[in-house]
């Protein structure tokens, strides 16, 4: 590469058990002798501290093969967002690019592709002593009630969530709280223009499969891994600390949510494990979220499918890549 400022921002996302990171690493080895590469990660889960077998995170091993972003900088109990994520991901662009190394995108929170891309609303910073304010008037009221109230001084935002969408709710009240104006205030398209940026033209790879089957039979395997490598195990920690609780953006994540369930309906009757079921939802729900994720990536008329379930699926995001890359620098 000639210039730092030749160099495109390229991304490889997939849905979950579609083999990004595998595939993420070999690229950069392949592109090793031409140009260093810098993964920055577009997960939500991989963000948190002390989450490690389930949400599949790079191994140590790999993430000191070369440089990894955005893993391991939250605790569960911090909060993390689409729009700190742009933030953070725009300045690691720069500086990667700066540093004359090749940044790749990797992850399948196709929230943070799409925000990334198209550009997010400024919002209202997080204000904890306001969220726990509305949790315990939720815990008084019920989400319904407060659902109710938002409907009142937001009827936009309230007319897309369902009442028990606790989330959400709070965060819309949240930001009425904060800046006085609703949430719907600040989805305009004018403000996502004014903010968008991020990947190259023509450097969003998507790993998609064919046979939905192929990603169904992965999705299992690697659930039955991470209960074989001590999944329950870290779930139980992450419950022995009195700062996590059920309802965190870390514990609902996918696997975690089905676990922690599980360990509570345990507590509730005592005996053993319900293992099978626990098995079962969790494989459902990401069944579930992987067919979402497929979903997102249909919407991105802007990139390049990779199919993943085919034979030479990794010799065909090289030759991608490579093209993209030639076309930046001859």
């Amino acid at each position: 590469m000639s210039t730092a400022d030749a160099l495109p921002c390229l991304a490889l996302a997939g849905p979950t058990a579609s083999g990004k990171t595998g595939a993420a690493l070999a690229l950069a080895e392949r592109l090793a002798g031409r140009v260093a590469v810098e993964i920055v990660s577009v997960d939500s889960a991989l963000v948190y501290r002390s989450m490690d077998i389930g949400t599949a995170k790079p191994s140590p091993a790999e993430r000191a093969a070369l440089p990894h972003h955005l893993i391991d900088i939250r605790q569960p109990w911090e909060p993390y967002s689409a729009a700190a994520f742009v933030q953070d991901a725009t300045r690691l662009i720069a500086e990667i690019r700066a540093r004359g190394a090749l940044p790749l995108l990797v992850g399948g929170t196709m929230l943070y592709f799409k925000a990334l891309i198209d550009g997010i609303d400024p919002m209202p910073a997080a204000d904890p002593a306001v969220r726990q304010r509305i949790e315990a008037q939720a815990a008084q009221r019920g989400w319904p009630a407060l659902h109710a109230e938002l409907a009142r001084i937001d009827p936009v935002t309230a007319a897309r969530l369902a009442p028990a969408d606790s989330q959400r709710i709070q965060r819309a009240l949240e930001v009425w709280e904060v800046s006085g104006q609703p949430l719907s205030a600040f989805h305009t398209p004018e403000k996502r223009a004014a903010n968008a940026g991020g990947i190259s033209a023509g450097g969003l790879f998507s790993l998609e499969p064919g046979d939905r089957a192929w990603l169904h039979t992965r999705i299992a395997a690697r659930f039955d891994s991470m209960l074989e490598h001590g999944f329950l195990e870290e779930v139980q920690r992450l419950r022995a600390d009195p700062r996590n609780h059920s309802e965190l953006p870390a514990m609902r994540c996918v696997g975690y949510r089905q676990a922690w369930q599980a360990l509570d309906d345990q507590a509730a009757r005592g005996g053993a494990l319900d293992l099978p079921g626990l098995r079962e939802r969790g494989i459902a729900a990401t069944r579930q979220l992987a067919k979402r994720q497929i979903t997102w990536l249909r919407a991105m008329p802007q990139r390049q499918r990779i199919a993943c379930d085919q034979p030479g699926a990794q010799t065909a995001l090289e030759r991608a890549v490579w093209a993209r890359l030639e076309q930046a620098v001859p």
